[in-house]
């Protein structure tokens, strides 16, 4: 899983608010039109996107961006209890948030991690009408993905040499590894049978240099009503690109 250095901070004019278990979600809501929900990756929180084209770009087109930071991560709350991770808890967050804000229709974009728990709220949420898959191939919908094991294990004392970059990364922005292994453990894992039932129009879209996550051409192939697009960059650098932005301003528009 290319999960590496999306960029850490935080966004400005947090709000927040209390989803199915009493958990305290953070998110900010900026611009009036349509609205887009961002979802953040791994090791990250929404300020990942204040580093984006992306956010600024689509303001800038008369959208609403909404960015949560999903639990365990920036400014919501981070339980330790295993059981605040389990049943596709940052699932139910989302949908908790689209309800709170009486959002009739929404169009949603995830990046890495954040395109994994967005596959799973496609399935369960028929609100949204337009999606974006980003820095995702096909792996993620396989339950014993090996990479997902790997860093579920390396945030809980065993690491590798392949891990061990994001675990220094974790311990230099003071992010808590307790977390990031649930975050992994309990990570939503959506079927092949599953992606077949999405109803929304979805752009699958990642860098020319980004398939340590599986082939993105093949998560395309099990969606229907989908489409691809390659763009140059690796995983840690193509959604803060121009085409990135471009291209799905042109996908929502």
């Amino acid at each position: 899983m290319s999960i590496l250095f999306l960029g850490y901070g935080l966004s400005a004019q947090t709000q927040f608010f209390s989803s199915f278990d009493q958990t305290q979600i953070a998110y900010s809501d900026e611009g009036e039109g349509k609205t887009v929900l961002l979802i953040h990756g791994f090791i990250s929180n929404s300020g990942m996107w204040e580093k984006s084209i992306l956010k600024k770009e689509l303001l800038e087109s008369g959208y609403r961006v909404i960015v949560p930071d999903l639990r365990g991560n920036g400014e919501s709350d981070q339980p330790e209890n295993p059981k605040a991770y389990q049943n596709d808890a940052e699932v139910k967050d989302l949908k908790y948030l689209i309800d709170h804000l009486r959002l009739e229709e929404v169009n949603v974009v995830g990046y890495s991690r954040g395109s994994i728990v967005l596959a799973k709220l496609l399935v369960k949420e028929k609100r949204i009408k337009k999606a974006v898959l980003g820095g995702m191939g096909i792996d993620f919908t396989n339950p014993e993905w090996d990479r997902r094991i790997l860093f579920m294990n390396a945030f809980n004392g065993k690491t590798t040499e392949e891990t061990q970059g994001a675990v220094d990364y974790a311990t230099s922005i003071g992010a808590n590894h307790k977390i990031l292994h649930l975050l992994q453990k309990y990570q939503p894992v959506t079927s092949l049978a599953e992606l077949k039932e999405i109803s929304a129009a979805i752009l699958v879209i990642a860098g020319d240099q980004d398939l340590d996550n599986g082939n993105p051409s093949d998560l395309k192939n099990e969606i229907p009503n989908s489409q691809l697009h390659i763009v140059h960059g690796d995983h840690n650098g193509t959604y803060k690109t121009q085409s990135f932005s471009t291209k799905i301003i042109q996908f929502l528009d």
